[in-house]
């Protein structure tokens, strides 16, 4: 199973990652971490990214493929692999198919804006437990209180409403046109064009897990 995991950020592909990985046994591929391990191990092409990185610069497409095509040879990849978070733009995703970096299904979770931002501002959390609740789906029972210590609860930067819409403005003008340019591919009927999925991203974790899985199943 190789796949790109899709969906705006706030629509639970961690979550649904998690699942997916543990079903196939495959590996989740962050280049995050892909990153951080080829620096720490001193890589030519951790070497380059580091390089780029002291100087204050964003790394190149070729150094991010090159370090992707790295990872795959690694023996955890044997049964696949899941992208999350990679690709984020067309350049990238033409770069994959350039070099062959082939995946058999492209799954997108949908989630309205309206349920992302519900779903993110009401997150409250403990900060010495990392205990999260939310003031809607999962209150603690005394509002703005840990339900273990009676400690405040605090509201994340990141999960404030006007963060949340900062980072989908970004998603929408940076990264949703994958979602086009996976869906013509599939429907193109080209050799070597991977599988489009959607499911929707809203109702109990269980459900989606569920639609994703079926979805996979096709």
């Amino acid at each position: 199973m190789r796949l790109i995991l899709l969906g705006a950020p706030g629509a639970g592909k961690g979550t649904q990652a998690n699942f997916i990985k543990e079903k196939y046994n495959i590996p989740q591929i962050s280049t995050g971490d892909m990153l951080r391990a080829a620096i720490k191990a001193g890589t030519e092409m951790g070497m380059a990214a580091k390089k780029v990185m002291d100087a204050g610069g964003l790394v190149s497409d070729d150094i991010m493929i090159g370090l992707v095509k790295d990872r795959l040879t690694e023996a955890d990849c044997a049964n696949g692999y899941l992208f999350d978070g990679f690709p984020r733009t067309i350049a990238q995703a033409d770069a994959m198919k350039d070099n062959g970096i082939n995946v058999d299904y492209v799954l997108e979770i949908d989630v309205p804006d309206a349920s992302i931002i519900e779903r993110m501002d009401g997150r409250r959390s403990h900060p010495a437990s990392g205990r999260v609740y939310h003031v809607k789906f999962n209150p603690p029972k005394v509002e703005g209180k840990d339900d273990i210590t009676g400690e405040d609860l605090v509201q994340r930067d990141d999960d404030k409403a006007e963060t949340v819409k900062k980072r989908l403005d970004v998603y929408h003008n940076q990264t949703k046109v994958l979602l086009g340019y996976y869906n013509n591919w599939a429907q193109s009927g080209q050799a070597g064009a991977p599988k489009y999925r959607r499911i929707a991203g809203v109702g109990p974790v269980e459900e989606i897990r569920d639609a994703a899985f079926a979805a996979l199943a096709e």
